[in-house]
């Protein structure tokens, strides 16, 4: 299995290459050269398979000779043993038609999880017994930065410097990943930051030869292959115990950054019957907007009650543009050039008729999501976190307006409801109160530094803490 550039001129690389690279040296987004498939035979045979077992058959084709399946298997096996469900991301019906596919049952309450833990102990894998030492460097709107210090921390051969902007997570998202005391552990908090400042910056200290080259950089953000490979799992599991292959399944994902629908897409990809993706987003619509009118440009990030979709560059939008716009590296560079410099770019004809045969758009603003909120808890009694919420009023305008009446549609119910307890007691009247294993997180001592959210701030902290390369 090789591993492409959506660039065009970054080094072809293999699984191991990929997943410790993280963000391509042009500056694009690793993902296979070709899709593997899986036959209708091969899909039907996961049924009633258990979720490390389905994890497999659906990974491993993308490693090539990186890991056997025996290999994988144990990894998969170490990783999920840590959720606090038996089937790791279960499903629940809410009425006739509806579903939540809960993804928040892993160590920090958010569907991040699902990937990092076995991202973490992939670094490990390919780290462990040689002379590799990996600085991680990424940028949260909440989730991904907890779920990755959990995931890194105490971990051979890696240290993590995760930035976030300051004041604009939870505090239950902040205090997950500054109560980490682990000495591989740093958090950056960015004085008067977006998300999307905390990411550009990110993209800016791999892009900098003279910075990137003094240490081995990587990556957790789902610009990373490994870990948006690990969220197609999930997809197989819940559209096979709803009768796929026979037959096909929606799917409604709150996103921001577009690495959780984005595996839907690939699961797509690889053969699962999928009706129909549907992109639900808050008031920061730009992926609403690019995939209904074609019209991607940033406009000025708005804080919500949904901090982890408050965002206006998605990063994994370019692997879609690039694998439904014809795979032209050269012409996606240039595209994505135009729009570092303009803010704005017009997706081609091409890009707009291959995103449309599988993905759809909502916009949900937050009045929508508290009644959504609402309807969840009376009319299903179950707690559901803003976000969740975000998706499933989309779902439930999408089924009405789009959809055949026998498919089943499964929205992602990305956190447990406590990570956002004033937006759901606002709504339901109802504080959400923290799994045992979390209660006494108040009480945890915080470490976090404050800094500006300039290159050169950042890259000197870092400079000063991680492992350089030897000489």
């Amino acid at each position: 299995m090789r591993y492409v550039s959506t660039r065009g001129t970054a080094p072809v690389l293999d699984f191991e290459g990929a997943t410790l690279a993280g963000l391509a040296s042009d500056g694009g987004l690793y993902l296979p050269e070709t899709w593997p498939t899986l036959d209708r035979e091969q899909i039907a045979a996961l049924a009633g398979l258990s979720y490390v077992d389905t994890a497999v058959a659906v990974m491993h084709p993308f490693m090539g000779d990186a890991l056997t399946r025996e290999e994988l298997r144990d990894l998969c096996t170490r990783a999920y043993a840590t959720f606090g469900h038996d089937a790791v991301t279960p499903l629940v019906q809410l009425d006739g038609r509806h579903w939540l596919l809960e993804l928040f049952h892993g160590p920090t309450l958010a569907f991040k999880d699902v990937a990092l833990q076995l991202l973490g102990l992939l670094f490990e894998r390919f780290l462990i017994g040689g002379d590799k030492h990996l600085t991680v460097i990424g940028a949260t709107s909440g989730d991904t930065g907890s779920a990755a210090i959990d995931a890194l921390a105490g971990r051979i051969g890696v240290e993590i410097f995760m930035l976030h902007p300051a004041g604009r997570v939870s505090e239950v998202q902040r205090r997950q990943m500054t109560s980490v005391l682990a000495p591989n552990v740093f958090n950056i908090a960015l004085d008067s930051a977006s998300f999307d400042d905390a990411q550009a910056l990110v993209k800016a200290m791999f892009a900098d030869s003279g910075f990137s080259a003094r240490f081995r950089l990587s990556a957790v953000n789902s610009i990373n292959w490994a870990r948006l490979m690990a969220q197609v799992v999930y997809y197989f599991y819940a559209a096979i115990r709803l009768g796929a292959p026979d037959r096909p399944v929606a799917f409604s994902v709150p996103t921001g950054n577009f690495g959780d629908v984005f595996a839907g897409h690939v699961a797509a990809r690889m053969g699962l019957p999928i009706a129909k993706l549907l992109v639900a987003t808050n008031v920061n619509d730009i992926l609403h907007r690019a995939l209904s009118t074609g019209d991607y440009a940033r406009g000025a990030v708005m804080p919500t009650a949904t901090p982890s979709m408050d965002i206006q560059v998605s990063s994994n939008f370019e692997r879609l543009l690039f694998d439904v716009g014809g795979r032209d590296g050269q012409a996606l560079a240039a595209q994505m050039g135009g729009f570092d410099a303009t803010r704005a770019m017009r997706l081609t004809n091409a890009q707009r008729a291959g995103a449309a045969a599988l993905f759809a758009s909502e916009r949900v603003d937050e009045e929508a999501m508290a009644e959504t909120m609402r309807w969840a808890d009376t009319r299903t009694g179950e707690q559901i976190d803003p976000h969740t919420a975000i998706g499933l009023a989309a779902a439930r305008r999408l089924a009405d307006a789009d959809l055949h009446e026998g498919v089943p549609v499964v929205t992602l119910a990305t956190a447990h409801p406590a990570k956002f307890p004033d937006a759901v007691e606002a709504a339901t009247g109802i504080r959400p109160a923290l799994p045992p294993r979390l209660a006494d997180l108040f009480d945890r001592t915080e470490r976090c530094d404050t800094l500006p959210a300039t290159l050169a701030a950042v890259t000197g902290y870092i400079a000063e803490r991680a492992t350089p390369l030897p000489r």
